[in-house]
């Protein structure tokens, strides 16, 4: 059965160590808290992490949906002991203070970055997610939802290629079934595609509408705003009819940035161009003699809405380096403060 789930043979190859142990390879299909939905050799299984392995596990290293893990079954039980390196990884800055990477998806080949159509389509967030999905690995898939309810489609798709340069935009229906088959047509068996996007995106939907069936909690937007309710509380890996395996996730209002400087570089590509071709390599791009950008800015080449959200995306991401090496650094301090009262309070010991 996990051959249906994207089991391959280099996958058994990496896995050669723990089969040796007695363990067998399975797939998170599902992430509860504390618990995991896992496909087997056998089937299915309810797991939960071993207390060896939860002790271990450093930072992002528990299991999440789509990743390969090692693990024992007794009937229809599981414990993981080990996760096998992750070929991709869709990452973001978790909720909260600190730098604490939250893994979105593991082992996915295709990002599909869903937007909808109505009631406004938000270009400034879509290249937020491109930073992402390029970090990750996997190839972005634009999805421009509910183009039913759009009075202009053709101007919408303009726009996001206006900001997606390389990236296939499909403009689809799920009410309709309009640009459906297009988006199926790129989904492969054997491979995995996540689904990402704002609440009320209609990503639940979508899942729904290519399985065939009902297999997502779907809601309705809200009148006021036209922001969904988080209808979708869990990562669930769903088997398509295709073969093809497709990961809806909880909408997010905000993705924050984390270690997203190639995933930048490859959505802003038409900008760091701009920007080597400035007559001094330390240009400001605000008044220097020579500057690509500036020019660009006057000609109409470059949007400027575009050249501010590349700004404002870039301090962002050097505002959450320079934490994170502050938070590194505290923790080292920390660890030598510990250090040092242990080794005082056994020359005291010694004393005595």
């Amino acid at each position: 059965m996990i051959n249906q789930f994207g089991w391959s043979q280099a996958l058994s190859q990496l896995f050669a160590p723990f089969a040796e142990q007695g363990l067998v390879p399975a797939r998170v299909v599902v992430q509860h808290r504390g618990q995991y939905d896992l496909i087997t050799p056998e089937g299915e299984a309810k797991a939960v992490i071993s207390g060896r392995f939860a002790h271990e596990a450093g930072e992002g290293g528990f299991p999440v949906t789509g990743d390969w893990v090692a693990a024992s079954v007794d009937s229809g039980s599981a414990t993981i002991h080990a996760v096998l390196p992750r070929r991709t990884a869709f990452v973001r800055k978790a909720a909260g203070p600190g730098q604490i990477p939250q893994i979105v998806a593991a082992n996915v080949d295709v990002a599909i970055l869903a937007a909808a159509l109505a009631p406004d389509f938000n270009s400034r967030r879509l290249e937020r997610y491109l930073a992402i999905a390029w970090q990750s690995g996997a190839r972005p898939l634009v999805v421009l939802t509910k183009a039913d309810l759009c009075a202009d489609v053709d101007e919408a798709v303009a726009s996001a290629q206006a900001v997606a340069a390389g990236v296939d935009i499909l403009a689809i229906s799920s009410t309709t079934g309009d640009g459906l088959a297009g988006l199926a047509a790129r989904l492969l068996p054997g491979e995995t595609a996540v689904l990402v996007g704002s609440s009320g995106a209609g990503k639940s939907t979508l899942v729904n509408a290519l399985a065939g069936e009902d297999r997502m909690a779907v809601g309705a937007i809200r009148e006021g705003d036209g922001r969904g309710r988080h209808t979708t509380s869990h990562r669930e890996l769903v088997l398509l009819p295709s073969g093809a395996l497709i990961l809806d996730t909880p909408g997010m209002r905000e993705i924050a940035l984390l270690d997203v400087d190639e995933g930048l570089s490859t959505t802003f590509e038409d900008i760091d161009a701009l920007a080597e071709q400035c007559r001094f390599h330390d240009c400001g791009h605000t008044n220097e003699p020579g500057c690509a950008i500036v020019a660009a800015l006057e000609t109409g080449e470059l949007d400027p809405d575009r050249w501010r959200n590349y700004q404002k995306l870039q301090r962002e991401a050097a505002f959450s380096d320079r934490k994170e090496d502050r938070v590194a650094r505290s923790a080292v301090r920390r660890k030598w403060v510990t250090i040092a009262k242990a080794q005082r309070a056994n020359r005291k010991r010694r004393d005595w």
